[in-house]
């Protein structure tokens, strides 16, 4: 996985709280074993008109101003629902590398770890004010800092936030599940060869 210390990009808000996994990606589109190119779906129902290939103009991502976004706000409770990993594969793979809101659903925050996207919580009043900012100021950025754990832009917004040590060391160094087994591949190689089987 890609790994993640200090990003500055554009943000696109979405001020709806119970975003569930169905909305991010909906289950149509859960066909394919690999992690790439569930992009493409994200918020289908909502990112376009009825016949799947117009876009919505009134759908937030589809403004002219996020085109390229890589940074998300939205409202709590983010990821409800079904514990689809798609979900996490479709913000990374349409270009999101962090998620900012006052809450997440738990399934989806632990697999935003495992993947690369980094969950920021932050309090309501905050995420609030940077629906705000950005609406106020097109192409509105931030640059989320994980090595000393803030998030701010270059107008005097700057805030904190907490990240378990060993998730945060995980996504500095990029090591999934997978490659924090293979870490300790010879200390695994030098059990099985001791064993007798």
């Amino acid at each position: 996985m890609q790994n993640f210390t200090i990003h500055t990009g554009v943000v696109a808000t979405m001020d709806r709280a119970n975003v569930d996994t169905d909305q991010i990606i909906p289950k149509q589109f859960l066909k394919r074993i690999e992690r790439t190119g569930f992009g493409q779906f994200l918020f289908f129902d909502w990112r376009f008109l009825d016949d799947g290939k117009t876009p919505n103009p009134e759908f937030e991502l589809n403004q002219d101003n996020v085109k390229g976004a890589s940074v998300l706000v939205v409202g709590q409770n983010f990821g409800s629902g079904s514990s689809r990993e798609h979900a996490v594969w479709a913000l990374d793979d349409y270009g999101f590398r962090a998620v900012i809101a006052p809450s997440f659903a738990d399934i989806f925050f632990n697999n935003c770890f495992k993947n690369g996207v980094l969950p920021i919580t932050l309090s309501e009043a905050d995420v609030a004010e940077l629906f705000k900012r950005a609406a106020a100021n097109p192409s509105y950025q931030l640059t989320v800092n994980l090595e000393n754990q803030t998030v701010s832009d270059s107008d005097g917004f700057e805030r904190s936030f907490e990240v378990d040590a060993s998730r945060r060391e995980n996504m500095l160094k990029g090591l999934d599940d997978i490659d924090q087994t293979l870490l300790r591949e010879a200390k695994i190689t030098a059990y099985e060869n001791a064993r007798t089987w």
